[in-house]
């Protein structure tokens, strides 16, 4: 392969036509087998073309010679905070206390301008093309995903949240989200959401696990009906999707009746559930990574209390049930980390991969699909990435062994294209104790 090709062609300028020759190609879609003896060419951001190896090259095309390294899309991780990245900490973050910080005057806002960029970034070099951010702040997630795509900063594309619609004593009010106290409050949030461009609107509907009060009852209903039906409504007018985050039964039920298009999370489903998953035609995100170190993790080691590893459990169970009952009834299962809670990364979206496989029973090539093509025809961006085809946008990742055969392939990426542009020996930063303890449940 080209060695320093990202420096050659920096994020500012039009890569020129490349051709990946020598490689093994993972189409991404469903039905993917490894294949041989086919060369992928990329004519500036998108993908050209996908030729017999024997035909000739385009005229003033670079070649990139793979070696027989594996080529295929770009992950795609569907749930994203981008402002925290993941450290343990021994006790509870006041988050509402450390936004407030963070925005406090202009050099503080300068910090968080940074972790954004950086958080991304790492995002991008550990092969995740394509972001989905479900609760950020303030409007910086819109502020960057413009950054990145006019070129003023490296990262993946951004699918936008800002700042979520919660209500008082809901998740993350008063930090990531807004405390709406009626249903026209909540419409109105949405509107105020709205004026800077997000692509989604986020709500909180029930609590967390770090929220409940009480041993056994985790994601207690907190958004009254009425409200998420107003604040879905007034997003759909709109014409933006509604994402939710949600941990109990009634949660979910409540979500799909209301309007919610994507349950966050989820929950241990009934027949009625999942017949509203149908009727709305909406679609789960599982994500495993963040209940599992409350719900299997030494509490001497995630530092939560005994009600917080019990109801994790409760949680990560139903996360489990809920993923099992949708693949089984064909509704849209997509994939996603819940970066940054403690212990879960920017640089760790294979780990999801992983878990999904080992917990939810799939093979390792339906978990590489669901974090491509599966995640893109979720968000509706399938018909321009997702997939090793013609057209679509050059959003890609390199691994030196082959993940259909072991996910943890994708660990440490060889390269990373983003839009065309190449990034060889990608390398990232890594916490010493999150890589101990997770490798633990590999």
């Amino acid at each position: 392969m080209e060695k320093n090709s990202s420096k050659k062609h920096g994020h500012n300028t039009i890569p020129r036509r490349t051709a990946y020759t020598n490689g093994i190609l993972l189409s991404g879609h469903e039905d993917m087998t490894p294949v041989t003896g086919m060369t992928l060419i990329t004519d500036g951001e998108k993908i050209a073309a996908i030729q017999p190896a024997d035909q000739p090259l385009p005229a003033h095309c670079r070649e990139v010679d793979l070696g027989g390294k594996y080529l295929m899309p770009g992950l795609i991780n569907m749930h994203v905070h981008i402002p925290a990245g993941g450290k343990p900490t021994k006790k509870p973050m006041d988050a509402r206390k450390t936004v407030k910080l963070v925005t406090a005057n202009r050099l503080t806002r300068k910090v968080l301008e940074k972790m954004y960029r950086d958080y991304a970034k790492t995002e991008l070099l550990s092969g995740v093309t394509t972001i989905r951010t479900v609760g950020g702040v303030e409007a910086y997630d819109t502020w960057l995903r413009d950054e990145i795509a006019a070129g003023r900063g490296v990262g993946p594309t951004i699918l936008a949240g800002n700042m979520a619609v919660s209500v008082p004593g809901g998740h993350m009010a008063g930090s990531l989200a807004y405390e709406a106290t009626s249903a026209e409050e909540a419409a109105a949030y949405v509107r105020k959401i709205a004026e800077d461009k997000p692509d989604l609107i986020k709500l909180m509907i029930t609590g967390g696990v770090l929220d409940a009060t009480e041993m056994g009852e985790p994601g207690v209903l907190r958004m009254p009906p009425e409200y998420v039906k107003a604040a879905c409504d007034e997003a759909h007018r709109l014409g933006l999707p509604v994402a939710a985050h949600v941990e109990s039964p009634e949660g979910v039920r409540v979500a799909l009746a209301n309007g919610v298009d994507t349950i966050e999370h989820g929950a241990q489903p009934d027949e009625e559930i999942l017949r509203l998953f149908k009727e709305r035609n909406a679609a789960i995100v599982t994500t495993l990574s963040p209940a599992l170190p409350y719900a299997l993790f030494d509490r001497s080691i995630s530092h939560c209390s005994e009600m917080a590893q019990y109801n994790g459990k409760i949680v990560f169970d139903g996360i489990v049930a809920c993923c099992k009952a949708c693949l089984e009834n064909d509704i849209p299962v997509g994939l996603g980390t819940d970066t940054g809670c403690p212990f879960i990364t920017h640089y760790d979206m294979w780990r999801e991969l992983v878990y999904f496989s080992r917990y939810c029973g799939v093979t390792p090539a339906f978990a590489l699909y669901s974090a491509t093509l599966g995640n893109a025809k979720i968000a509706h961006i399938d018909d321009h990435v997702g997939s090793l085809d013609a057209g679509k946008t050059a959003d890609l990742v390199i691994t030196d062994k082959n993940p259909l055969e072991d996910l943890t392939a994708l660990r440490n990426i060889s390269a990373a294209v983003t839009r065309g542009r190449l990034i060889e020996e990608p390398k990232v930063k890594k916490m010493e104790q999150v890589e101990r303890e997770l490798d633990k449940f590999l």
